[in-house]
């Protein structure tokens, strides 16, 4: 039996957090995989840690792990790794921008060709509209990750349409052998340019996510895009 560790960072996510479970853990994986679910709160200020410990109270099958003040994403995405047991592990934001019902299509290149790590692209199929009713949420958003793909093809040699996505599955045995340090939303940057470093290929499938706003609870902003730029060109010439 093959074991997908589901990584879950939290800071701040009273709000989803709830549907985020309910999501992840209704969703079907192929045969003989089991899930491990890891749930990260980190240092949480609203009620996302009582809502946590209510979840848990109600026996869902989920692991919670805590900072004790909020460290940054990539910080608890390493806390998470840790201490995950899986074969396979998946990053899952808490914000249901990324749908849990991608698990198996992300798996699939996994199992039947035997890739070692694969990224679920938003922006194959991600138009940039600006005006009109199916205008693109976030436009700046949209062309600052084209940029940051763009700089990542650029200087790692590859061609990867969205290096920042959310939903990046590895084999255990890829990671346990890169050393992560960032702790903010830098960590898709870093563990991309290290995995390109190692000439290990990045699979991509096509997926559709729903975008929030700001209002909503949209965190990351243009200092994590400057931290990006510098982390992959960093570590392109550096270990």
């Amino acid at each position: 039996m093959t074991k997908l560790s589901i990584i879950i960072p939290i800071y701040n996510e009273e709000n989803t957090i709830r549907e985020t479970l309910r999501r992840v853990l209704l969703a079907k994986l192929p045969a003989k995989i089991k899930k491990e679910i890891i749930v990260i709160d980190d240092g949480s200020t609203d009620k996302t840690p009582a809502i946590l410990t209510e979840c848990k109270i109600k026996n869902l099958k989920f692991k919670i792990l805590r900072h004790s003040k909020n460290k940054g994403k990539g910080a608890a995405i390493r806390t998470g790794i840790e201490n995950s047991t899986g074969d396979l592990i998946i990053i899952q934001d808490a914000d249901l921008e990324y749908n849990p019902s991608y698990y198996q299509k992300l798996l699939q290149p996994v199992l039947e060709n035997n890739k070692q790590v694969v990224y679920g692209s938003r922006l194959i199929n991600y138009p940039l509209i600006l005006w009109g009713k199916h205008k693109t949420i976030l436009p700046i958003h949209l062309v600052a990750n084209k940029l940051l793909t763009f700089l990542t093809n650029l200087l790692y040699g590859c061609s990867i349409t969205d290096m920042e996505t959310g939903y990046k599955l590895f084999k255990r045995k890829i990671l346990n052998g890169i050393d992560l340090e960032s702790n903010s939303f830098n960590f898709e940057a870093e563990i991309t340019a290290k995995i390109l470093k190692k000439k290990i290929p990045i699979v991509e499938v096509p997926i559709i996510v729903k975008p929030r706003t700001y209002k909503e609870g949209k965190k990351i902003g243009w200092k994590d895009g400057i931290a990006a730029i510098w982390t992959l060109i960093k570590y392109r010439f550096s270990d």
